[in-house]
């Protein structure tokens, strides 16, 4: 497990090392989240985002976080009402996972891996600030034991949970 996360951690750092346009922020929505975004060319990018689980949504605290290859501006269909600032949207696809402990003695653990998918519109002012408005379904099999009683089923709250981004562009 310590070697995945090494090579998992080494794979991204080799990414920055890149002199690509990078943006760091938050996402704010129902699990919010801190997200970073890397330039790959000028039509691609890579976008991790570092979930943080409050006890306030369940009776859990737990970390999770996307990983997505996304395309900007798909189809070259680019949005018509670039005035000072731009536009942008994008799609993408990745994976997701986490991890919750409990906070009762009488809850149980949770986890969940799966599938992720990034869709989203940002403006990118002429200063270094960018706006965002994402969604990141995510569908994989999780042991939830809020939302299916305990039994191996797919992560139903990662389908939903749409969040703004406040991100500053470097």
């Amino acid at each position: 497990m310590k070697k995945i996360l090494l090579i998992a951690v080494l794979a991204v750092a080799s990414l920055v090392a890149y002199a690509q346009p990078r943006a760091i922020g938050v996402n704010l929505g129902p699990w919010s989240s801190f997200s970073y975004q890397h330039g790959l060319g000028e039509a691609n990018m890579l976008d991790v985002a570092a979930n943080v689980f409050l006890p306030i949504q369940s009776p859990h605290i737990g970390v999770g976080g996307h990983v997505t290859y996304d395309w900007i501006d798909p189809f070259n269909a680019v949005v018509p009402w670039n005035e000072q600032g731009e536009w942008h949207w994008y799609m993408g696809v990745g994976g997701s996972g986490g991890y919750g402990l409990p906070l009762k003695s009488e809850a149980k653990g949770w986890w969940y891996a799966g599938v992720a998918g990034h869709i989203g519109i940002e403006y990118d002012f002429w200063f270094p600030l960018q706006l965002s408005l994402d969604w990141r379904p995510s569908l994989g099999v999780s042991n939830d034991y809020i939302f299916n009683g305990g039994k191996l089923g797919f992560n139903i709250p990662g389908l939903y949970g749409i969040q703004l981004g406040v991100r500053y562009k470097f």
